[in-house]
């Protein structure tokens, strides 16, 4: 959108747009944008919250009148709580989501932690009669595996019938991996907000310290794709700044 902001800009058209990537928006230079602390999918927020989204909005349309681009400006409020899992009315849940293990290899370990939240995402798929996954066409276990090789001397292929340079393959298992698990946390019997269900993902599951570590294993190894693919979008910003906090 950055880009496109650009063209517009050059035919005399003024832009304004709402950043969830805050390192994209600064490394194109969008001629306006308004950063929001909100996870992916959500640049407004929690869903049906008139009054918030509305306030979201206005901080970004006060921007169009700026002429001293580029212009980055943070909004200052979290997102409100909101309850995104089905109807837990008549379900009884023997069994809880797992804990963050420590012990073992990692593919052993993802690969345990998926299989205790497949029973939920099978939930998720009755209940919604819909799921975001599919991109790779890769099944969870699938995707775990592949991310936790890249630990390892020798990162197994993603096989897909899209053709994907290495780093972008890493990125597309990571984002579609989150899916199946933010998919399978919203079905637990419990009110849920965008924010708790991505607390627990990253500090409360194997996946997340996983993609923690890929991170950290990115920078390190000096190549230039995956160092852009850790600098970017592998882990949030609001995530590191947390992971900061505690360390």
């Amino acid at each position: 959108m950055s880009a496109v902001g650009h063209y517009l800009e050059q035919a005399g058209i003024p832009t304004v747009q709402i950043s969830l990537i805050r390192e994209h928006t600064e490394a194109l230079s969008a001629p306006r944008a308004l950063w929001v602390p909100f996870m992916l999918g959500r640049p407004l927020g929690a869903p049906n919250d008139v009054n918030f989204q509305t306030r979201v909005l206005k901080s970004a349309l006060d921007l169009i009148t700026r002429l001293d681009g580029p212009v980055l400006e943070d909004f200052q409020e979290e997102a409100p709580p909101d309850s995104l899992e089905a109807s837990a009315s008549g379900l009884v849940c023997p069994i809880s989501f797992p804990k963050l293990i420590t012990e073992g290899s990692m593919s052993l370990r993802i690969a345990h932690e998926i299989e205790q939240l497949q029973a939920w995402h099978t939930l998720s798929l009755y209940a919604r009669k819909k799921s975001k996954l599919g991109i790779t066409g890769r099944t969870p276990s699938e995707l775990g595996a592949f991310l936790a090789s890249w630990l390892d001397s020798y990162p197994m292929e993603l096989k897909t019938e899209l053709e994907l340079e290495p780093f972008m393959a890493v990125k597309f298992a990571a984002d579609e991996l989150k899916i199946f698990y933010y998919e399978a946390k919203a079905m637990q019997p419990s009110r849920h907000s965008a924010k708790s269900i991505e607390m627990w993902f990253w500090f409360e599951t194997t996946a997340g310290d996983l993609l923690i570590k890929l991170r950290e294993k990115f920078a390190r190894d000096g190549d230039p794709a995956f160092a852009g693919l850790a600098a970017l979008s592998l882990v949030p910003r609001t995530i590191l700044t947390k992971l900061s906090e505690t360390r």
